[in-house]
């Protein structure tokens, strides 16, 4: 017989509570080897008053407790930028996790439907995120691999409750693997016409300062090459600069591709990097003090890539700087050894970056979706 609980749903205040909030997922899924947790820093500074998205977001947290044990999590975010944009009023939910019970579960969506109510919102949408750069998108096929560890990753029964609740299907993003090779796909035999025809050619980077420097342009990049794409609104300058010093020290320039125009100007960008999820895992997501040591052997032993943001300006969509990137990329591959790369999460109906692909050995991976209810 399933433990009923009797529980409060309470809202998260002060530092001790917001740990509580960060560290529960640690506990619900410490006996699962296909869950990765986010790095608990940056939880902080995404859920904490320092995050810039809340220079345009509402947020509140609120916490499922029984007995002073947590049983489920929720943010209930407000971006008004999207709101505007895409002429609605919504209250998303996010960061939501919760025990196996259908009860907890909905107690904790309709606190975030009754604040979001309050504040005017006409529809409940998740999960998402501030803004395209946090976790979107509820699990619904592939429970059986390891995710990524920039994507959600979460129990069958999530999906099930969501629509016991009435919510439907939004939109989903699929997440695929393509299979590496050690030769070269016969599509990648145009990128060289791409230079001559266009003067587009790869860039680079070999310094920090470079990488840096092409890194604040790509957020530029990305801001006009997802504008058209579901719930996405412009990122900040403040929002580029964390983004900027958070990542870019990080990234491996062999993984990365930028793509500059006759004029140096960027116009587009692959990044990927070493998939590090069962070290993630192994460090329960903290880098100190000692995660960071199965995490650099992640970092400096693998044969898997994943793909974590591709980007090309509209006008050179058609004009195959995505080619010349993915021919750099695979060079690079060939002589590291990687053998596979997993995609990013791609909105199933976005059939220019679907097909992207088309060349190559691709395997269906996971998919996510973001689901939808009137309040």
């Amino acid at each position: 017989m399933k433990e009923h609980f009797e529980f409060e749903i309470v809202p998260v205040r002060g530092r001790k509570m917001l740990k509580k909030f960060i560290q529960f997922p640690l506990d619900l899924y410490k006996d699962c080897d296909k869950w990765v947790p986010a790095f608990e820093d940056d939880e902080y500074k995404s859920l904490g008053e320092e995050n810039p998205s809340l220079a345009f977001c509402e947020r509140e947290l609120y916490l499922a407790v029984s007995g002073g044990k947590v049983l489920g999590r929720v943010a209930a975010i407000i971006n008004h930028n999207a709101d505007k944009k895409w002429n609605e009023r919504s209250v998303r939910f996010g960061w939501i996790d919760f025990v196996e019970d259908y009860d907890v579960a909905k107690a904790l969506v309709d606190k975030v439907a009754e604040w979001g109510k309050e504040k005017g919102a006409e529809k409940i949408k998740g999960p998402l995120g501030f803004t395209d750069m946090d976790r979107e998108g509820l699990l619904v096929e592939g429970f059986e691999n390891e995710s990524p560890f920039t994507v959600i990753y979460n129990y069958p029964y999530y999906g099930e409750y969501l629509e016991r609740m009435g919510f439907t299907k939004d939109v989903d993003w699929t997440q695929r693997v393509v299979n590496l090779t050690d030769t070269l796909p016969p599509m990648l035999q145009y990128a060289d016409l791409v230079e001559k025809r266009y003067g587009v050619h790869i860039y680079r980077a070999n310094t920090l300062s470079q990488m840096a420097k092409r890194g604040r342009e790509m957020f530029h990049v990305l801001n006009e090459a997802f504008a058209g794409l579901y719930e996405y609104t412009k990122l900040s300058e403040k929002q580029i600069d964390g983004y900027v010093k958070q990542y870019v020290p990080v990234l491996n320039k062999d993984l990365v591709a930028f793509a500059v125009n006759e004029k140096d100007e960027l116009v587009g960008f692959i990044v990927t990097m070493p998939h590090i999820s069962a070290a993630v895992r192994k460090a329960k997501g903290r880098i100190f003090p000692f995660g960071w040591l199965p995490i650099l052997r992640s970092l400096r032993h693998n044969d898997t890539v994943e793909a974590l943001l591709i980007g090309v300006l509209p006008e050179y969509q058609a004009k195959g700087a995505a080619l010349l990137m993915f021919k750099y990329l695979q060079e690079n591959y060939i002589r590291l050894g990687i053998k596979r790369m997993l995609l990013n999460p791609q909105l199933e109906e976005n059939h220019k970056v679907q097909s992207l692909f088309s060349g190559y050995d691709v395997q269906q991976y996971q998919r996510r979706r973001s689901y939808v209810k009137e309040i």
